[in-house]
């Protein structure tokens, strides 16, 4: 009778959807057009993006181009090569100066049990609720007092600002995940805060820090309303060149299209290099907190 029960079960999870071959073909079929509808918008900007001007129009926007040409890629380059630079000078130091802050500051409130630590970490969280509109004028007036203007320094520090409470609470969440018995171990050791953060915290903190720079990467690579208010034009980045590639009669789509590639070129690198360790880091701040 056990057997039986046991075949019957087995049978059950055979039969189960998407097992059998018919289920399996059908899974395979609506994951390709899922895959296909997504990708039909970067076909359409790869193809338009070799046209040259005269076949770059929307009536041959599905069509493959007659005459192969970088005419577009080489106008692109030449109009964003200096917002390239600018964003790359931005982007890299905000990054990294948000991501060991927030590390730093998540040891202290995941490991530092010390009166008030609850209170501290919502004040963070709530720096994550406030939109760049309602502090945008604000924020420009205190540059300009401060006679801060004038370069990237302003977006720099904007940005470093507010990516501190998002990358705080990866880390605090991270950094609560790891065994209490590792920071006693350092304790009897007679390792301080500091010590113990350098020697135990920071050789296990890759994935965290890859989730952290991924995300400010990203969020700092594609902003526009900073760049707008905080930059003069010899400093804006990418975003305000990308958006300054544009015809006053004639819209040039093979030069924005190929724009548009460059400018998002630099995120997918990112995440090439880094997005093995994305899932991990984020599953492992995920378990507890």
């Amino acid at each position: 009778m056990n057997r039986s029960a046991s075949e019957r079960v087995t049978a059950t999870v055979s039969r189960a959807p998407g097992t059998t071959p018919v289920g399996q073909a059908v899974k395979f079929t609506v994951l390709f057009v899922l895959a296909a509808l997504f990708l039909l918008p970067m076909y359409v900007l790869l193809v338009t993006a070799f046209k040259p001007f005269d076949e770059a129009t929307a009536a041959r926007a599905w069509l493959l181009p007659q005459s192969w040409s970088l005419e577009g890629w080489a106008a692109a380059w030449d109009a964003l090569a200096p917002g390239l630079w600018n964003s790359v000078q931005m982007v890299v130091p905000s990054a990294i100066l948000s991501a060991v802050l927030g590390s730093m500051n998540g040891f202290v409130l995941a490991r530092w049990r010390f009166p008030g630590a609850d209170t501290v970490f919502t004040l963070f969280l709530f720096g994550m609720f406030i939109p760049y509109q309602a502090v945008m004028i604000p924020l420009q007036q205190t540059m300009v007092e401060a006679g801060l203007m004038g370069g990237l320094f302003p977006l720099i520090l904007a940005h470093t600002v507010y990516g501190i409470p998002i990358c705080t609470l990866i880390f605090r969440n991270y950094y609560a995940s790891i065994p209490h018995t590792l920071i006693e171990a350092a304790r009897v050791d007679g390792a301080g805060l500091l010590r113990t953060y350098r020697s135990v915290i920071l050789p296990v903190s890759a994935p965290v820090f890859a989730v952290t720079l991924i995300w400010q990467f990203t969020s700092a690579w594609n902003d526009f309303l900073f760049a707008v208010f905080l930059t003069g034009p010899n400093t804006w980045p990418v975003t305000v060149q990308l958006n300054n590639v544009a015809g006053s009669m004639v819209v040039p789509y093979n030069q924005q299209m190929a724009a548009a590639v460059l400018a998002s070129l630099p995120t997918l690198v990112i995440y090439l290099v880094l997005g093995r360790y994305f899932m991990r880091g984020l599953m492992a701040g995920a378990l507890k907190g």
